[in-house]
């Protein structure tokens, strides 16, 4: 499968993070895991939860609600750890996210997602694609590789090397 026909895929994964439903392509997700033991990363952005070992690699947990300007992540059954595939500077690194629950692989057609809005909103709205009305309630859509800055994943990934 070529990135072309991934890139026509309408599949997204959502999750919660509070009472507010997000929603990330597939083709950016690699796994879903658990909540497991966190090990934490001195020095590290307020954001950068840790590292943890994933079969072998480093992987940089990221607490979603706090990159988001939400109060931090409370651990519960439901919580765990989205991987995904970041593209920066035209490479691709893996990092975890802490979501609150994941909810569902929904099917999203381009022509349901309309333009994030631009007063107002309590997120970032740069990396935000667009919001899709989903039955009667709104799932935000992210661009996982906005989310975070080239700078702020430069550091992550400095962070981990000191690890």
């Amino acid at each position: 499968m070529n990135i072309d026909s991934l890139s026509q895929i309408n599949s997204y994964l959502s999750f919660k993070l509070g009472d507010d439903e997000f929603a990330a392509h597939v083709s950016k997700v690699l796994n879903i895991l658990e909540m497991i033991n966190i090990t934490p990363v001195p020095r590290s952005p307020e954001y950068m939860k840790g590292v943890v070992n994933l079969r072998g690699t480093v992987l940089p947990i990221i607490d979603t609600r706090i990159k988001f300007g939400m109060t931090p992540t409370e651990y519960t059954q439901n919580t765990c750890i989205v991987v995904m595939d970041i593209l920066m500077d035209n490479d691709t690194i893996q990092l975890g996210a802490l979501v609150d629950s994941v909810v569902s692989v929904i099917e999203i057609e381009n022509e349901q997602i309309q333009p994030p809005p631009s007063l107002g909103s309590k997120y970032k709205s740069e990396f935000i694609l667009g919001v899709a009305k989903i039955e009667e309630h709104f799932i935000m859509i992210l661009d996982m590789d906005k989310v975070f800055s080239s700078d702020e994943l430069i550091m992550v990934m400095e962070s981990t090397d000191e690890a």
